[in-house]
């Protein structure tokens, strides 16, 4: 089912490779990244207003922290980024990462732990895995072996967590708890459903439903809990690559786009590509859970 949403330009951001959007409850503002600009940019509904924070190599994901900070995934390793100042700091290194290896995109779980996926920065080789960080520590955690990594994402009761292997076309699920990961299945075969498509970025709503972004397929698709394809929305955008839901009533929907794998003839038909979009959903999303650093 195609929702007919109202889609509104609200920052014309001209991202490489927009991605990591992220709505921050307690500041009231939307986070997102451009990983090839090397940017970290934020975005204040209320007011409009906005600015962008140079980070010191390629930043795959922003999430909101303990002590007011960010961590941040750079290419390098994990990093905290601090408003105030607006430096960043690094923490980590992730270890056994290949040189040609970048950082991608992650999410916290509702223990504060962060869960993230690695790739090879030319997009060729399966040198891609996803990890955890727990308190300071990392390790590996969940599929690995993969050229693209996405997500992951988690329910807001902790029990299943969605990894997405781009150029394979699938979203995979696993069963989670504090304890552990299980074996991840199949979830959804996007390439089955958009063939021409890539799913980017995932994240779970307050439903139990998993949208993702369809990168060079202009939408957004919401899944229902068992798979099934219930709802895309076109975005003037082609390359699109996540969703956050965000605002008051979480129920405002932000999307990055990308524009890296653009000609000036694709820039015409999609005039949006590269922006930060947004549009008004139909269900609310759900708030996320503040990191632990230590």
């Amino acid at each position: 089912m195609e929702i007919e949403a109202e889609v509104r330009e609200v920052l014309k951001a001209e991202a490489r490779l927009g991605e990591g959007v992220l709505w921050d409850a307690e500041r009231q503002l939307v986070w997102f990244v451009d990983i090839k600009g090397h940017y970290l940019w934020h975005y204040d509904p209320e007011t409009g207003s906005n600015a962008r924070a140079e980070a010191p190599g390629q930043i795959g994901w922003a999430l909101p922290a303990e002590n007011d900070l960010l961590l941040c995934g750079l290419k390098d390793g994990l990093y905290t980024f601090d408003p105030e100042t607006q430096l960043f700091a690094k923490l980590m290194e992730v270890p056994g990462e290949p040189a040609g290896n970048r950082l991608n995109d992650a999410c916290s779980d509702p223990w504060g732990r962060v869960w993230f996926g690695s790739m090879d920065d030319a997009e060729e080789q399966a040198s891609g895995a996803f990890y955890l960080f727990d308190k300071g520590e990392i390790r590996q955690a969940g599929p690995k072996g993969i050229a693209i990594t996405n997500g992951p994402a988690v329910n807001a009761s902790g029990t299943k967590i969605y990894f997405t292997d781009t150029l394979a076309q699938t979203i995979l699920v696993a069963d989670l708890s504090e304890s552990g990961v299980g074996e991840a299945r199949l979830f959804a075969d996007t390439g089955a459903l958009f063939p021409d498509a890539y799913p980017d970025g995932p994240i779970v709503d307050a439903e139990e439903h998993v949208w993702t972004g369809l990168y060079l397929g202009g939408k957004v698709a919401r899944f229902s809990p068992a798979g099934e394809l219930v709802a895309t929305v076109s975005l003037p955008g082609r390359d699109v690559t996540k969703l956050a839901l965000g605002g008051p009533a979480l129920r405002t929907a932000y999307v990055t786009t990308a524009t890296k794998n653009m000609e000036p003839a694709d820039y015409a038909a999609h005039p949006a590509s590269g922006s930060l979009l947004s549009f008004d959903s139909p269900v609310a999303g759900v708030k996320t859970t503040r990191v632990k650093l230590r």
